[in-house]
């Protein structure tokens, strides 16, 4: 089976230079910006327990985010390819980082993903496809940090409220 290869390119700029620059650790803002060439900007922040801005996101928000987001387009692929039919996704991703003054690291991520099947899918087939989207999954392949995934499903006529 032949590989490829995909190459990425996000660039970063600080924007929390206050006027000193780092002068000294409370005069510099976290803020700073993410751009992809032909994306909207994404404007991220340090967490509030870290001198950052609670209204942006932050790295370990884009962390989970990526978990879930690579689980979830994993398993609707493999779904459509299953002739399972969702009507709906949605998932909680939830972490737990140490940190200290030396640095930190998570200790493991759980996803939370929600699902409702169209009448006629299997839930059982649809239950166990969550096992192979975690194994093809490219962001949880790239982390060291244990990836868990705790799905529930439900068979629907109609999508839910939360779509």
């Amino acid at each position: 089976m032949a590989t490829d290869t995909h190459h990425y390119l996000a660039e970063l700029r600080w924007t929390g230079n206050r006027g000193t620059g780092t002068a000294g650790y409370h005069a510099y803002g976290r803020d700073h910006e993410i751009h992809v060439a032909g994306k909207p900007v994404l404007h991220g922040s340090a967490d509030p327990a870290f001198r950052g801005d609670p209204a942006r996101h932050t790295p370990e928000d884009l962390f989970l985010a990526a978990a879930a987001a690579c689980h979830m387009l994993f398993y609707l692929a493999l779904c459509a390819r299953e002739g399972i039919r969702v009507l709906a996704y949605r998932a909680q991703a939830e972490g737990g980082l140490e940190a200290g003054p030396a640095g930190g690291r998570f200790r493991g991520i759980r996803l939370h993903p929600q699902v409702v099947l169209a009448p006629g899918s299997d839930p059982q087939r649809a239950a166990a496809l969550h096992a192979t989207a975690h194994a093809r999954c490219f962001i949880a392949n790239s982390c060291s940090v244990p990836i868990t995934c705790e799905p529930s499903s439900t068979v629907a006529t109609e999508p839910p409220a939360w779509t």
